[in-house]
């Protein structure tokens, strides 16, 4: 029985090579009789003509890659190409750095550490690149007591780290509650 024909319009309908279109032996005769598309829509939708499944590659192993990825895994240096600057964005790592600065000298400013003079100078510093992180901004401090408001001050300068991960914490949920509200 030749039923090249019907192969062909059913791989069409089926979307896939006529190689993978398979008839069932005990309807051959009723696939033979059908000669349009609309015929063998209705003989795929009884069952009597399916689809094998595709010989794909296994993700298996993919996916233990892509786990073993996700928990920071395989990402030393004979891993990594292209430049730090192409693997994270400098924008991002200026955004984040510029974000704990600012975030920490108003931190001081609300404990009356600092003056509004003092604020405004480091703010401007830290907007200018002068720090390279919150420790430098202590540094600084510490050099230079004029800035401070009283001589005490220097020794609330040493926060302790509870309240360093509260203002990260207050960095990072401001853009979520940001985003509640647009919604």
């Amino acid at each position: 029985m030749n039923l090249k024909v019907q192969k062909r319009l059913a791989s069409q309908i089926l979307n896939c090579s006529p190689d993978r279109v398979v008839f069932d032996d005990d309807r051959l005769d009723d696939i033979k009789q059908a000669i349009t598309k609309r015929d063998l829509k209705l003989l795929i939708g009884d069952g009597a003509i399916t689809k094998k499944p595709g010989n794909f590659t296994s993700r298996v192993r993919a996916n233990k890659l892509a786990g073993q990825k996700r928990k920071g895994r395989r990402a030393g240096p004979g891993s990594k190409k292209g430049k730090a600057t192409a693997r994270a964005n400098p924008k991002q790592i200026w955004m984040h750095t510029i974000r704990v600065q600012r975030a920490f000298v108003l931190l001081l400013l609300e404990k009356k550490i600092i003056t509004r003079a003092a604020y405004r100078e480091l703010y401007l510093k830290c907007k200018g690149g002068y720090f390279r992180s919150r420790r430098h901004i202590k540094l600084y401090l510490q050099e230079h007591d004029a800035l401070l408001l009283d001589k005490d001050a220097a020794k609330k300068l040493a926060v302790d780290n509870n309240e360093a991960k509260k203002s990260r914490k207050i960095i990072n949920n401001k853009k979520p509650a940001e985003e509640k509200k647009d919604n």
